[in-house]
């Protein structure tokens, strides 16, 4: 039997906008926040739900246009962090089926 040792992510604490925000990163872009969607995966600094961004992106629209329809908020390199991320998600989820 194998246990899995859980790592407890580090709670990062800055003033945005002269407001508190306080979120705990699964990258360098992305975020989870606990007031900010509930907690799911967002980009840093911004509502935007990284789930949406992958489902824009299934659904055919390219990274340029997604940059152009968020006005600039979500980056290139954002929205490339999030397909790897996504990948990771997804072949560690794969080796647990598997095992």
């Amino acid at each position: 039997m194998t246990k899995t040792i859980k790592r407890r992510r580090k709670v990062v604490r800055e003033v945005v906008g002269g407001e508190v925000y306080e979120y705990v990163p699964l990258g360098k872009h992305i975020v989870s926040a606990k007031g900010v969607c509930g907690g799911r995966p967002t980009f840093k600094y911004t509502r935007v739900e990284v789930a949406v961004v992958l489902r824009l992106l299934a659904a055919g629209l390219s990274i340029d246009e997604l940059v152009t329809n968020f006005g600039g908020r979500i980056s290139r390199e954002a929205i490339e962090e999030a397909i790897q991320w996504a990948a990771k998600l997804v072949a560690k989820q794969g080796k647990a089926v598997a095992a």
